[in-house]
């Protein structure tokens, strides 16, 4: 059996056990604010990012891993591992997965790029699936089909915390920011084929989390949902509230609750609260 490491970037929640996982790696992503470069999860974590927003002279950037990082990693699992499995935030909302290709394609060790098409848990989700496959001996390639399948059948809504740091990000145009914020509009973003987009609106936040209640009625009606991830910024106790009703109404489900990491909250805001669930575990 190939001996595999596994790698993701910083958008991914690790829990204790795959953060003390010797297979496990992680490349930070960067955030820039007031022109000093921090490592997401090692030079900044979410509560001082959030502390920090309220200051700082200038909108805060973010930047993906250098393909030099990528290959510095690659070359040292090289020594020690036969197969490197990267499974990373969405392509369509970061360069990672580019820059870890480009790195792969220097190298003679075996790397297999997986775009996760999300980020966060469900991201971390795809890695533990992958595990508990490989343990069975399937190989990259049958990996790599199955996790697409998986990937493909997530569903996640989120209620960004700040339209105006998404729209200062780039990831919201002129257009919608304007109408969101003076109409006072909750939009329901919903990360489909790793996009964001506006599924429906809401006139409050307490309108937009009953749709979203629905979305996740509709989806266990048509398939019974073992598992849903609750995704929050920073307000654990907003997320654990939320999580309380929805268990009333969902009694066979299981909900655990996630934060985001810092290299989202940039662009989503401290108060941005989401639910994400998959048909096919």
């Amino acid at each position: 059996m190939k001996k595999i490491a596994w790698v993701t970037d910083s958008t991914a929640y690790l829990d204790e056990s795959m953060k003390s996982h010797p297979d496990v790696y992680q490349v930070p992503m960067s955030i820039i604010m007031d022109g000093k470069e921090y490592m997401d999860g090692i030079d900044l974590g979410p509560e001082e990012l959030y502390s920090r927003l309220k200051t700082l002279d200038s909108p805060p950037t973010t930047s993906q891993p250098a393909i030099g990082a990528f290959r510095e990693l690659y070359e040292k699992l090289g020594e020690e591992y036969d197969q490197v499995i990267s499974i990373l935030v969405s392509a369509k909302l970061s360069g990672t997965v580019e820059s870890s290709r480009q790195a792969a394609q220097l190298l003679e060790i075996p790397v297999l790029t997986i775009d996760s098409k999300i980020m966060s848990y469900p991201l971390t989700v795809l890695i533990k699936k992958g595990m508990e496959l490989a343990a069975k001996g399937q190989s990259p390639e049958e990996i790599r089909l199955r996790l697409e399948e998986i990937r493909d059948a997530t569903d996640t809504y989120v209620l960004i915390g700040s339209l105006e740091q998404l729209h200062r990000s780039g990831r919201m145009t002129g257009a919608k920011f304007f109408l969101g914020s003076m109409l006072n509009i909750k939009p329901i973003i919903s990360i489909k084929d790793g996009v964001l987009d506006i599924k429906e609106k809401a006139r409050s936040e307490k309108k937009a989390k009953e749709k979203i209640a629905n979305l996740l009625k509709a989806a266990n009606e048509d398939r019974p949902l073992e598992e849903v991830w609750l995704l929050y910024g920073l307000h654990r106790e907003v997320a654990e509230e939320w999580k309380r009703e929805l268990e009333k109404d969902f009694p066979e489900t299981r909900f655990e609750s996630y934060p985001l990491a810092a290299v989202i909250g940039v662009h989503a805001g401290e108060h941005t609260l989401g639910l994400s669930w998959n048909t096919k575990i």
